[in-house]
């Protein structure tokens, strides 16, 4: 494969075989595979076991599992998107495919653009412009489509105030790339990819913290046809449609269905609905200080964030970084307990078992050691008796060798006074 890789295009899935994320990927990969196979699709699909052919993992920079990278020439292109069969076959076909497609007519043109939500044109003939362009287009085309077309393309309703020029075709319009306003190219089209409202999931919120903006999402459950719910939805498209010239440059509006997610990322229990604006750079996040009625409300919102009024909470501070990881270590554990309570009590109570058997052991060692030790030394001391008094047998033969002596003293004694009478 190392060899031959070249003469081809690769979508390859690097997995290991005790990770559960990429047991949970095999059928949708086979799906994949079968699909690109129906389409006649230049794209060869396989997988490789990072843990065996390390080397070749390493040579492709896979850090985690399981990645997914489509391999063209000498390039390496990562696919960060949902892993689901129509996303990866979608990123197939447009890595695998010209970097810049052309639209040579009209018609090519409606077709294309009823195809794509969000599509970059470059006008022109060659420059330095389309050059900048190009380069862009090899860095960024793993998450959008590059084209480029003649003016008289164009649909009548575009005007370019100069040629060459850069354009990106959404929500319903069109907005041109200005150098001196939007600043570098790679970093506008970065932040233009996206539709102006988007259904945010934890996928989406993950990429647009590439761009650099703060993200409005209205937290509300899509399944709940409530006024409340369909009020606040409303208004965050009201102000991504109707305000996009005052804050598309540091804003990007959507809502996300359910807080599941977004408490993960708060570490705390949002009530829903509700809406919340996150800087997904730092991890701060901003709750609005009193209920948005209207649209109103919700722009004043956005400029008191914007000129700093508005208190930010959270970030990656030291004891943010903290109680991360105790609201994570506290999430695993219960999530593990929902989820299956025999195996929760095997992980966590296996390890507690061991250790109170450890701990009882040790306590226990040094209790019957302090008896020990107790009856050791009462036994010294009764040796040490012994030695000093002697047996009973010798205490009694010493007792009867005193009474010997006492005897034979009162019979001197008397064979003296006997004498002296003689």
């Amino acid at each position: 494969f190392k060899e031959n890789r070249k003469d081809d295009i690769w979508l390859v899935d690097f997995y290991a075989p005790w990770c559960g994320h990429c047991k949970k990927l095999e059928p949708v990969w086979n799906e994949v595979g079968i699909e690109m196979k129906n389409m006649g699709s230049p794209v060869k699909v396989g997988k490789m076991d990072a843990t065996s052919f390390s080397s070749i993992a390493s040579e492709f920079g896979v850090r985690g599992y399981p990645t997914i990278k489509l391999l063209k020439g000498d390039l390496a292109y990562n696919y960060r998107g949902p892993r689901t069969k129509d996303d990866i076959v979608e990123f197939a076909n447009r890595v695998a495919g010209p970097l810049i497609r052309p639209l040579p007519s009209q018609h090519m043109f409606e077709h294309v653009q009823k195809r794509h939500r969000v599509l970059f044109v470059y006008v022109g003939g060659e420059s330095p412009l389309k050059e900048k362009y190009i380069e862009v287009a090899s860095e960024l085309i793993v998450y959008t489509y590059f084209f480029s077309a003649s003016e008289d393309v164009l649909p009548e309703y575009v005007t370019l105030p100069e040629l060459p020029a850069v354009m990106v075709f959404k929500d319903g319009t069109y907005f041109v790339y200005d150098e001196y306003e939007d600043g570098d190219l790679s970093s506008w089209i970065n932040r233009e990819r996206f539709q102006g409202y988007l259904h945010v999931d934890g996928f989406t919120l993950y990429e647009l913290g590439d761009t650099g903006k703060l993200v409005a999402i209205a937290v509300i459950d899509d399944k709940n046809s409530s006024v409340e719910h369909t009020r606040l939805k409303s208004i965050i498209q009201e102000v991504a449609r109707d305000y996009r010239d005052h804050f598309h440059r540091d804003f990007q509006f959507g809502h996300m269905d359910g807080n599941d997610y977004i408490n993960s990322l708060l570490m705390d229990d949002l009530t829903i609905p509700t809406i919340v604006v996150l800087n997904t750079s730092n991890q701060q996040y901003f709750l609005p200080d009193r209920r948005i009625e209207n649209t109103e409300d919700m722009v004043q919102f956005i400029n008191n964030i914007l000129d700093g009024t508005a208190e930010a909470q959270g970030g990656d501070g030291l004891l943010q970084r903290i109680k991360r990881i105790i609201y994570d270590a506290k999430s695993t554990v219960v999530s593990v307990f929902k989820s299956s309570p025999l195996l929760g009590c095997f992980l966590f109570g296996l390890p507690l078992g061991v250790i109170s058997i450890m701990c009882y052991g040790i306590c226990t060692a040094d209790t019957d050691g302090g008896v020990d030790e107790h009856e050791a030394a009462k036994k010294e001391h009764g040796d040490r008796e012994l030695t000093d008094e002697g047996s009973e047998e010798e205490q009694e033969e010493e007792k009867n060798e005193k009474y010997t002596e006492l005897s034979d003293g009162e019979l001197k004694q008397k064979d003296i006074m006997e004498k002296k009478k003689d």
